[in-house]
């Protein structure tokens, strides 16, 4: 079965530089939809593409998080990018597209996750739990339901609620044996690469690495030494933003890949 793609875009065609985003897991382009609307990114040519199985989309029969590193590095290619924007497990598959040398411009990684113990500790469990035969389909059909409702309350904290009711209904739309694969993929992942900011240091890439200042995602101390010490990245830190710091604070996450697109 072939993958199925959503694809948003924003900028002049003609523009000198060309950005490729990446949503989160269970997320989809919607996600950037304020972003791409920020003035100070008017000069640069946007393409959102939502990785395959999430919202709309028809997921690859190879859900790894390796073969989507060449899906998006293909679509990177396509649309002749020269940066790479990814949130959360968006962020993920970018530093897998610079750790396999697939994509070797900048890449602003909007909270990623460095390790197993970094991550969400409720997707840990949905992946525990995800593995055990029948009990596993129940769970995760049950969460995808529940989740529209905790989400639409979280995120009305710091969007209106028409928008926050939008972000939800997209994050309900997800197919639960879809998610319950992808995430087995991704803590297999997690379990093999045991020290990504050695793998994304290592790549030789530019990178912004962005957090927001309460983010959920974890970071340890020695992560955080080894993400300063490297010399081709930076580390920013969006105030008063958590995981979904790119619709929480869109304006200055902007500024961030405006950089990003100039540095080249």
């Amino acid at each position: 079965m072939t993958e199925t793609w959503d694809v948003r875009r924003a900028g002049p065609a003609d523009a000198e530089r060309r950005v490729l985003m990446i949503p989160g897991g269970m997320c989809t382009t919607e996600f950037y939809a304020e972003i791409m609307a920020e003035p100070a990114l008017a000069e640069l040519e946007l393409t959102a593409v939502t990785m395959p199985g999430f919202g709309p989309t028809r997921a690859p029969a190879d859900v790894t998080m390796d073969n989507y590193a060449q899906l998006l590095a293909g679509r990177a290619a396509e649309a002749r990018s020269d940066v790479v924007v990814g949130h959360s497990l968006g962020a993920n598959v970018a530093i897998e597209m610079a750790a396999a040398g697939l994509f070797t411009g900048p890449v602003v990684l909007l909270s990623p996750t460095f390790s197993r113990g970094d991550e969400a500790t409720f997707l840990a469990v949905m992946d525990v739990l995800g593995r055990v035969p029948v009990l596993g389909g129940l769970v995760w059909s049950g969460m995808l339901k529940l989740l529209p409702k905790a989400m639409k309350k979280d995120m009305a904290r710091s969007l209106p609620p028409e928008r926050a009711q939008a972000l939800a209904e997209v994050l309900g739309s997800n197919d639960p044996a879809t998610c319950r694969r992808i995430v087995r993929r991704y803590y297999e992942y997690l379990d093999r690469h045991r020290a990504l900011v050695t793998r994304l240091c290592a790549s030789g890439v530019p990178a912004w690495v962005v957090r927001g200042d309460h983010d959920e995602i974890g970071l340890t101390d020695a992560e955080r030494d080894e993400l300063a010490a490297c010399p081709h990245i930076r580390m920013v830190t969006v105030p008063d933003a958590g995981h979904l710091l790119l619709v929480e604070q869109p304006a200055q996450v902007a500024e961030v890949v405006l950089a990003a697109s100039r540095s080249l």
